[in-house]
């Protein structure tokens, strides 16, 4: 990812709708607090809003984030106050077993990504039983600037994404496209009236907050085991069996 887009993302993703929409998501699905011990993966950590979320709404789980690249990891650290490896999604510095969920946002779809070894070693660093929580973006025909200003070389359909998770060796749980209703603009804008690079900019806050109600809305249909046909992003859950 180009340097400059770690520094938008610090700067405002505790706020921007995307960002609080993802997170909320991702949080709808990890299991409930009071379980059981869970230890968390955060694979692709970026300047660690997920890790920050984690650390101020379930301090049960102990999370911990890789990220790849040096300056976002010490965004990260200074942000959030968890562990934070820095290091590749391709080779996980992680012993076997070594975690009861790991999450990935926006990662397996980076050009420099192996995609089915970085499923293989989340795989491998989950223990029976495991949970994989993913978050991609969805449709290769909405490649647009911002994919290439994050180094995207692929997006996904809900078929392509159980098909690499299936091939090595999750079981699907559950997989459903989110940003739904926002999902028109968002064409028009990628195809009508394309940016010349990120989409991750500051918005008015009228229309952010626009945006982060709709997005709710669609968020408690998700926690309530509903599905959404399309969007512009994937949400999958995907289990280790053995």
């Amino acid at each position: 990812m180009e340097a400059a887009e770690y520094g938008r993302m610090a700067a405002i993703e505790d706020r921007f709708w995307w960002f609080q929409a993802l997170r909320r998501n991702m949080a709808g699905w990890l299991p409930p607090p009071g379980v059981a011990p869970l230890r968390l993966l955060d694979a692709g950590a970026g300047t660690g809003g997920w890790l920050k979320y984690l650390a101020e709404h379930r301090p049960d789980i102990a999370a911990t984030g890789l990220e790849f690249d040096g300056s976002a990891a010490v965004w990260a650290v200074q942000r959030c106050g968890r562990p934070l490896v820095q290091g590749t999604i391709n080779h996980l510095p992680f012993a076997d077993g070594a975690f009861e969920v790991a999450t990935s946002s926006d990662v397996l779809c980076h050009a420099g990504v192996d995609e089915a070894g970085a499923l293989a070693e989340l795989r491998r660093v989950l223990a029976p039983g495991g949970r994989l929580l993913l978050s991609l973006p969805a449709y290769d025909w909405l490649l647009s600037e911002h994919d290439r200003a994050v180094h995207n070389s692929r997006r996904y359909t809900e078929t392509r994404l159980r098909t690499v998770l299936s091939g090595v060796g999750f079981r699907v749980q559950r997989c459903t496209y989110w940003n739904t209703l926002l999902f028109p603009l968002m064409v028009a804008k990628r195809k009508l009236w394309p940016s010349q690079g990120s989409d991750v900019e500051p918005m008015p806050p009228m229309i952010d907050a626009g945006f982060a109600w709709l997005t709710e809305a669609e968020s408690r249909w998700l926690r309530a085991g509903g599905s959404l046909p399309f969007g512009g992003s994937i949400l999958c859950e995907a289990v280790r069996d053995e």
